[in-house]
């Protein structure tokens, strides 16, 4: 009782303050504020075309990558069991409502005793699934009072999770003793996960659900497929640089004009994805191209009779297409890690590329799994990153030897959606 108070008392206040003054200069969370506006109308709207079955699974994620963590689980159960989604970030909007394995699908209100209550109330759950660690604590507490079981999957518990403080832990543990299943992606994340459970809790390693959907969409891309006009022509090794931030850009770039000064009779196209090709960013980044003189086009300027032999940096101002682009790598440069957390590592090593990252990569595990393998490289500057593209652009052998790792990790992983489900069905 006495955590409650507190939460609701200070913390969920500091929520709504902290959540809307970010609105104010954040793009993305100002469209999170009015996708949040008539969430509750538009979830009683769905729910009315909902499929009448006798079961209902409401799975909870925060963005784009906890989704995929869970799709593997829905579509393995949804012909039996309503699927209701819950989303936290902006970024996942597009493809949660689209989801065609979603009976509805809503952002989840910030997490007051009362939106808990109305939610549990309309969707009415034979089980709530949370993907990774977007845990809210009133809504497992409300899940709690109705005797609704719940289940962390893929729950990851990183080394400096402020969780494990010793002011946090007390307060983690009065949310994480109502949860019924913990399935954590490792040894060490269900080993953290102990330190906010009781040894009653059930704490199962079953892994990380990601490895089989990237596994099944690296091996469904084709290789060699010519969707690029003018593709043909890019004779030059192929640097990827995968859903890069500006952060990511500041050690990317002064990296590769090294490699220019320093390697021209070896130096890559460049491929530049970043994470979000808004006007504005594709803007930036051509203004930067231009200061340094390196010869670049849009995606979506080129046709088929563009010859890419010239061009230094292809940047891709439309999204889709960054895992096919990978299949055409060389090597592989996986953005987030300059800004505060890496991206999905998993997809380029599964078809076997060899992966660079910056220094943040305590938010995947997967990484950690390449970096230890060989299958992977982490740089913290970029002189070490021009370094580590030069190594490898040299040396076939060591190049090839690290991609196939890479593989060799996500196939010794896959699995994980098998062993989360024997859990999953017990409560649907």
């Amino acid at each position: 009782m006495l955590w409650k108070l507190v939460y609701n008392a200070i913390a969920v206040p500091a929520m709504f303050v902290g959540f809307y003054s970010a609105g104010c200069c954040n793009p993305k969370i100002q469209e999170g504020i009015k996708g949040r506006k008539r969430v509750f109308t538009e979830l009683a709207n769905q729910l009315q075309t909902a499929r009448p079955l006798e079961k209902t699974a409401w799975f909870h994620f925060a963005s784009v990558g906890e989704l995929e963590q869970v799709k593997p689980l829905i579509e393995a159960v949804y012909a039996e069991t309503r699927i209701i989604l819950t989303f936290f970030s902006a970024s996942v909007a597009p493809n949660a409502q689209s989801y065609p394995y979603a009976d509805a699908a809503v952002y989840l209100p910030l997490d007051t005793p009362r939106n808990a209550a109305r939610l549990i109330q309309l969707i009415e759950p034979s089980v709530i699934v949370f993907s990774e660690f977007d845990i809210w604590p009133n809504l497992v507490w409300r899940a709690s009072k109705h005797s609704i079981p719940i289940i962390v999957v893929a729950g990851t518990l990183h080394t400096e999770s402020q969780r494990l403080s010793r002011l946090a832990k007390p307060f983690f543990r009065s949310v994480h003793r109502h949860i019924n299943v913990h399935c954590a992606i490792s040894e060490t994340d269900a080993v953290r996960f102990q330190e906010i459970c009781s040894p009653a809790h059930q704490i199962v390693v079953t892994g990380d659900t990601r490895y089989e959907q990237v596994y099944r969409r690296a091996s469904a891309v084709e290789p060699n497929t010519e969707f690029i006009p003018g593709q043909v022509t890019l004779q030059r090794p192929i640097l990827i640089a995968g859903s890069t931030y500006a952060e990511d850009e500041k050690v990317l770039l002064p990296a590769y004009q090294l490699l220019r000064e320093n390697t021209p009779e070896n130096f890559p196209h460049l491929i530049l994805v970043p994470h979000e090709p808004t006007p504005e960013r594709i803007k930036e980044i051509q203004g930067y191209l231009n200061r340094k003189e390196l010869a670049h086009l849009c995606f979506s300027e080129l046709t088929s009779e563009t010859d890419l032999s010239a061009l230094d940096v292809l940047v891709v101002d439309k999204v889709g297409f960054l895992a096919k682009l990978y299949g055409l790598a060389d090597i592989a440069f996986v953005g987030g890690s300059f800004r505060g957390s890496v991206h999905n590592v998993m997809e380029p090593a599964a078809m076997a590329k060899p992966v660079i990252f910056g220094p943040t990569i305590q938010n995947a595990y997967e990484a950690s799994l390449l970096l230890d393998r060989g299958g992977a490289k982490l740089v913290h500057t970029e002189q070490e990153l021009a370094d580590a593209i030069t190594m490898w652009l040299d040396d076939a052998s060591a190049r090839q030897t690290a991609g196939n790792i890479g593989k060799q990790v996500i196939e010794e992983n896959l699995g994980a959606v098998e062993r989360t489900l024997v859990h999953l069905r017990e409560y649907i």
